[in-house]
């Protein structure tokens, strides 16, 4: 079944209607404060009126008081509005940071395939620019639109010729806004990407940093950005062109209207169909009229910002996830058999990475997988970990389709320390436990014993508690491979799922870990990826693949 694609229109009316409650009150706000605006000029008409008296009457005093007043009470509202508009910032920030930590570890891994997840962690910055672009349309669009509709509407009561000029006004805003909010769409979202291919240069770069510093006299880093920060100023430049254009077409609109309305009003009053202070009031009210729409067409900026925004965050709350419904058929004493039935696993329309693979793991078996580089083995771990979906076959834990079974659940009773895992910035102690409040003390001591992390662990002043980097970075690698290690066995789960986990140990060590893991008093079934010749002698069965298949068990 093929997504449906979301527009960017329905995004920001799905992010309005979260928070509806605010922006109707914005709503509201901005209508009253558009109605307190426009009794200005009326305001002023009547003082002017009463001015050409030559006489300080108390209807003249009541008027300034009122008109003053009307002023402040604009700016009162204002403020409610801007109270409002900060809640709805924060929210947004806040229901974008908790999306972004939900789901990342949940998105099927064959969503990722096409991407480098910590590069598409960076859309989370466009968090930012929703927030301000929002913040800025929900101030002057609203307000901005309805001077128009109540200034239009005040003016044909001066003259019934008001009413043909104001709908000529009404139509040229839809002109522009029909013929170029598309195209200032579509070269916006090319601006946006231009962008991130820049960032991700720079975050690249920043990544392979020793590699960039032994490389020698090369240049590759600058011209690389070169070309990207050329590909964004084209793109920035087709997207500039569109502002111009509503730029160019918003001063034609503004001296039209300027010299249509003054030439009206000056023939209405030389006509004596008008007085001055309603003169003097209509040109009030056409230069709030050209104000709005000016703010409307330089917004159009900020919307394209705003739509751009949502479709770059779109990229990850988009993402399938994996299922999270589903039976949770096991207990804490269940056994637990996991078979693989003809399974395939194609990535594309590419060559079978897994052909036919049939296997099954009893209750506290050893496994170990031998084969050569690309013969599939650490795609077989991955499969069974049920981070990849296979093309075709099934896997069944217990009897029961994987597929059918929660996967956190299931994953709850597994432990694995693949290539691809490696120690987050986070004290010792979350690295391992993940922050589960279940797991004792006891139970992580024992971790730390049994994974040769305990010596490592003693030698540090603030103990568990010591803060370790992102990827394990100032620290040995085989204790970040430890901390990995110590994390897949904490739990003491019923199937564990190894990809050399002993790599560049020392021989000592690593023979006490391995008669540890293969132990048979352990409640776990262990299947271990690697070509280390230390492992071998030490398990019930040796799989050995070549090309995708299963071609000897011994």
């Amino acid at each position: 079944m093929s997504k449906s694609v979301i527009t960017s229109w329905q995004r920001l009316l799905g992010l309005l209607r979260l928070d509806r409650r605010d922006v109707l009150q914005v709503f509201y706000y901005a209508i009253f404060a558009g109605l307190v605006n426009l009794s200005l000029p009326l305001g002023i008409q009547a003082i002017i009126n009463l001015i050409q008296g030559a006489e300080i009457s108390t209807s003249w005093i009541i008027l300034v008081i009122v008109v003053t007043g009307g002023v402040a009470f604009g700016g009162v509202l204002q403020l409610m509005q801007i109270r409002i508009i900060e809640n709805i910032q924060q929210k947004i920030f806040t229901r974008a940071s908790f999306e972004f930590t939900y789901r990342f570890p949940k998105i099927k891994m064959s969503e990722l395939r096409d991407y480098y997840p910590p590069e598409l962690a960076n859309r989370f910055f466009d968090t930012m620019t929703v927030q301000k672009s929002l913040s800025k349309l929900l101030l002057d669009f609203p307000s901005s639109l309805l001077q128009i509709i109540f200034g239009l509407v005040l003016l044909s009561f001066y003259h019934p010729f008001f009413i043909i000029y104001g709908l000529l006004l009404l139509l040229l805003i839809y002109i522009v806004f029909k013929f170029t909010i598309q195209k200032g769409m579509n070269t916006s979202l090319d601006e946006s990407k231009a962008k991130y291919k820049v960032a991700h240069w720079i975050q690249e770069v920043a990544r392979s940093l020793i590699s960039f510093k032994l490389s020698g006299k090369t240049s590759l880093a600058v011209n690389k950005n070169d070309y990207l920060v050329s590909e964004y100023l084209e793109s920035r430049e087709s997207h500039f062109r569109i502002l111009v254009i509503q730029f160019i077409q918003m001063i034609g609109f503004k001296v039209l209207v300027t010299l249509g309305l003054l030439l009206i009003g000056g023939l209405l009053v030389f006509n004596q169909e008008m007085n001055i202070g309603q003169f003097v009031a209509a040109e009030i009210i056409i230069l709030l009229v050209i104000t709005s729409v000016e703010k409307l067409i330089r917004g159009l900026e900020t919307f394209y910002d705003l739509l751009t925004s949502l479709e770059k965050l779109g990229q990850v709350v988009d993402k399938d996830l994996e299922n999270q419904e589903g039976e949770r058929p096991f207990t804490e004493t269940s056994d637990i058999t996991v078979e693989l039935e003809n399974i395939v696993f194609t990535v594309a329309e590419g060559k079978p990475i897994l052909q036919d693979i049939s296997l099954k793991i009893e209750p506290q078996s050893t496994t170990l997988i031998v084969g050569a580089s690309g013969s599939g083995k650490s795609t077989l771990l991955r499969i069974i970990a049920g981070l990849s979906e296979p093309t075709q076959g099934t896997i069944y834990v217990n009897n029961i389709a994987l597929n059918g079974i929660n996967t956190n659940h299931y994953r709850s009773f597994m432990g694995q320390s693949l290539i691809e895992e490696s120690p987050f910035e986070g004290t010792i102690q979350e690295n391992i436990t993940f922050g589960d409040s279940t797991i004792s003390q006891k139970d992580l001591y024992w971790a730390l014993e049994k994974s040769g992390l305990i010596h490592f662990v003693k030698e540090q002043p603030k103990g568990l508690n010591t803060i370790i980097y992102p990827e394990g970075q100032q620290i040995p690698y085989t204790v970040a491979k430890k901390i990995v290690l110590a994390r897949s066995i904490v739990k003491k789960p019923k199937v564990l799922l190894l990809k050399d986990p002993l790599h560049r140990f020392d021989e000592i060590e690593a023979l006490q870990i391995i008669k540890f893991l293969t132990n048979k008093s352990n409640p776990w079934a262990l299947v271990v990826v690697s070509q280390d010749p230390k492992w071998l002698g030490h398990f019930e069965r040796i799989l050995t693949m070549e090309k995708g298949k299963i071609v000897s068990i011994n």
